[in-house]
């Protein structure tokens, strides 16, 4: 199979989106250097939600990038003209903030006092969680656009084209806003606010406007070099025609404005993007993540507990679809991830590309090649209760006689594991004493194990904790090794009972049951 027929044929939404690109482009007669672009408004620290843009916008350009020959470039680009207009709830000094609201975010001074401005300190943030991803980008900001004068000749088109832009945004607006609406927000001289004021046009060619300060008198403005911005739905559409903009990506939130920033780079330019909207991501209450509230994963603490590639490929799940971010979500992932890299070791190159590792980490998939899945050693850690990291690779080397593991592998995952058991599964851990049925049970248990080799294999366990199960709960299995479950691990569920128990070991099997049938295991000490 042709790549031109595998395109045809696949469900990889990033190759769709690239397509879909690539045809709008073929229209166009278009030679330039094809521009991606993600949006960062800087008003809070960068969150989870900001990072998934940057990665699908990432992906879509890798895709394009395999199925055309013309250069690209990923622009992430920081609204830190925008002035703020609230106090976010999770950063220090919000006095301070309180008396510079509706300034410039990045006139506003770093409450942190880290950085030369507010504004300043998340970019570096968002700057220093794209590079740990490895992320080819050029960063711009909207302050340094305006004031070197980048957008200058967008500024005075809009001018020229006033009446046009402004009828196309007046109906979507509530009858106050009306009143005052301009596209224009000079920068107040005095306060150093962004003022939402009524203006008059004084030279559209010159770029000259008016406005009423605080003492009731007309004042002029350019509209050039910093003096003034646009309100956002505007400066959205100037910004894809002052950079030419071909693709970006928008959250299904944001449709609405798209669509009205669509239509004013259409008079502006004759075209917009290529667009893709997706889902927002929502927090453990169901809720939109915001980086104002700070509520939501953030990139640290997802990698306290998993992997860099658990995360990009929760991200490239399902972009169109809503799904709740939280730590849950991360040993899913994380063993998620293995399994399609396995795959994509024996795939063919046509086939890769419809595998998400393809479009994650497509230059080292085979690094978790018959790696052990995380869950199993969340399962280890809880049934040996050892926070050694060597005493838990010491298990897996015991298990792995012929030597196949990726031990490189194992040691990075190890220590999240511990992490993800102490902050999430020890706290929750209860244990069930086993009921006289249950003793029974476990006491043939334990004796059938006494009689098996060391080395036994997991379906030979699993056999046998089958076998005892219908001995005892001939008629609900699902008893037993729930029972099982919380009686061994303190949990309503686990792994493959008899590959823990292989990997385990015959000896610590034992002792973990003898702990159990005595009912000492909650009294462990980790």
């Amino acid at each position: 199979m042709q790549l031109e027929e595998f395109i045809k044929k696949t469900k990889s939404w990033p190759f769709i989106e690239a397509l879909k690109l690539k045809k709008k482009l073929e229209f166009e007669k278009s030679n330039d250097i094809v521009l991606f672009e993600t949006g960062y408004g800087p008003s809070g620290t960068p969150h989870i939600g900001t990072f998934a843009e940057v990665l699908r916008t990432n992906m879509v350009r890798a895709a394009f990038e395999k199925i055309s020959d013309k250069p690209t470039k990923l622009i992430a680009f920081s609204d830190d003209m925008d002035g703020l207009r609230k106090v976010p709830d999770n950063v220090p000094n919000p006095k301070m903030l309180l008396e510079n609201l509706h300034k410039p975010l990045s006139a506003i001074p770093d409450p942190y006092g880290k950085f030369s401005s507010f504004a300043e300190r998340n970019n570096e943030l968002l700057k220093s969680f794209l590079n740990k991803f490895n992320f080819e980008y050029e960063f711009m900001s909207a302050s340094h656009c305006y004031k070197e004068g980048i957008f200058d000749d967008v500024l005075l088109k809009i001018l020229k084209n006033y009446e046009e832009i402004v009828s196309i945004v007046i109906p979507t607006l509530g009858d106050e806003r009306k009143k005052s609406y301009s596209p224009f927000l000079p920068i107040c001289k005095k306060s150093g606010k962004v003022l939402q004021v009524p203006i008059n046009i004084i030279d559209d060619k010159k770029g000259i406007i008016a406005y009423k300060n605080d003492s009731n008198q007309y004042e002029e403005s350019i509209i050039t070099g910093g003096s003034c911005k646009l309100q956002w739905k505007v400066d959205w559409a100037m910004r894809w025609v002052a950079l030419g903009i071909n693709y970006e990506m928008n959250g299904k939130d944001l449709i609405p404005s798209f669509q009205l920033s669509k239509k004013i780079a259409q008079v502006l330019r004759g075209s917009s993007p290529v667009n893709m909207s997706y889902e927002l991501f929502l927090d453990e209450k169901g809720e939109k993540i915001s980086k104002s509230k700070g509520n939501g994963l953030t990139i640290d603490e997802w990698l306290k507990y998993g992997t860099k590639e658990s995360l990009s490929l929760f991200m490239y799940q399902n972009p169109k679809r809503a799904k709740r971010l939280y730590f849950d979500c991360i040993p899913t992932a994380v063993d998620e991830y293995k399994n399609y890299s396995d795959i994509y070791h024996g795939q063919q190159e046509l086939e890769k590309l419809d595998n998400p590792v393809w479009h994650i980490n497509k230059d080292n998939s085979a690094k978790t090649k018959n790696s052990i899945e995380f869950s199993m050693l969340l399962n280890l850690v809880t049934a040996s209760n050892s926070q050694d990291e060597n005493t838990l690779l010491g298990f897996v080397k015991k298990y792995d006689a012929n030597n196949n593991f990726n031990y490189e592998s194992i040691k990075y995952l190890i220590p999240l594991a511990l992490n993800y058991f102490r902050d999430f599964i020890l706290p929750k851990r209860n244990y069930k004493k086993p009921n006289v049925d249950e003793g029974n049970a476990l006491n043939d248990l334990y004796n059938e194990i006494l009689n098996i080799p060391s080395n036994a294999s997991g379906e030979e366990y699993q056999k046998l904790v089958y076998r005892c199960g219908k001995d005892h709960y001939p008629d609900n299995l699902k008893v037993w090794f729930k029972s099982l479950y919380s009686i061994l691990l303190g949990s309503d569920s686990g792994p493959r009972i008899g590959s823990f128990f292989s990997f385990y070991g015959k000896e610590q099997v034992l002792k973990l049951i003898q702990e159990a049938k005595e009912g000492t295991l909650s009294r462990r000490n980790i």
